[in-house]
């Protein structure tokens, strides 16, 4: 299986809406190509990349369809699952000897949403999502959250179109950059900032949403981590998780401990 990391001529450029309102800059065809796999059941590759902005827009002819449903939600879930037993599998014969908390640990860095973002970017998956107008016009075939949902609803739909071999060899190629920066385990900034409170006696870290900022494609947030007896430390990101992330890794470098994020 080869991936192809070159998006679309058409990719970006406008196009008319379907007869269903959706608007979509490439064909699904194009996506299959790219993932180097060739779907029985396309219908399950279009769900994959419908945004559920449409779910208010008859898709005309599909009361027959037998596909999980028509947006990306339900394959997004069950993607989710496929990847996290792909990659945790792969982790078991790549460090056979690694304890669960350090594979734990790799296995959160390898699945996260920026991992997935950049899988997408490499297959130009932005250009194929289906999308409602109004989401097409606020950004959304570059918002980083849609782009990860989608990758994962893909490979949802990949794994019920042809089992689990296809999707092991496409996460195994795609992510494979990705599990060779994995040594040593990286460090997450707020479990580690949990343990380093909890081995002074300090209650559990805190954090508080100070702000949200910006369009809805592209928010920003503010977070400032409390920890007892320490003034709080900020941190902002492009969703609340990342914000944390940043507070925390904020806080652990003023006390003089190093983490990766």
């Amino acid at each position: 299986m080869s991936i192809v990391t070159k998006a679309p001529a058409d990719a970006g450029a406008g196009s008319e809406p379907e007869a269903d309102g959706a608007v979509q800059s490439a064909d699904v065809a194009g996506l299959a190509r790219a993932l180097g796999y060739e779907f029985s059941n396309p219908s399950l590759l279009r769900d994959a990349v419908t945004h559920p902005s449409l779910m208010g827009l008859e898709r005309a002819g599909r009361k027959s369809h037998k596909g999980p449903g028509i947006a990306y939600e339900r394959l997004e879930f069950l993607g989710d699952r496929v990847v996290g037993l792909v990659v945790a599998q792969w982790l078991l014969e790549r460090y056979p000897n690694e304890r669960e908390g350090a594979l734990a640990k790799r296995h959160a860095a390898l699945v996260r949403r920026e991992s997935l973002g950049r899988v997408a970017d490499a297959i130009g998956l932005g250009a194929y999502l289906r999308l409602s107008p109004a989401e097409a016009q606020s950004g959304g075939r570059e918002n980083r959250t849609i782009l990860g949902d989608a990758c994962e609803a893909v490979l949802g739909a990949m794994y019920l179109d042809g089992g689990l071999e296809p999707v092991t060899r496409f996460v195994r190629e795609a992510l494979a950059s990705e599990i060779d920066k994995a040594t040593p385990p990286p460090l997450d900034s707020k479990t580690t900032l949990q343990e380093w409170a909890q081995g002074r006696g300090k209650p559990l870290p805190r954090y508080e949403l100070i702000e949200r900022s910006g369009p809805a494609h592209e928010p920003l947030f503010v977070v400032a981590v409390h920890v007892a007896g320490m003034e709080p430390v900020s941190g902002s990101g492009s969703s609340k998780r990342i914000a944390e992330k940043k507070a925390a890794s904020a806080l652990l470098r003023q006390v003089g401990v190093q983490v990766d994020d």
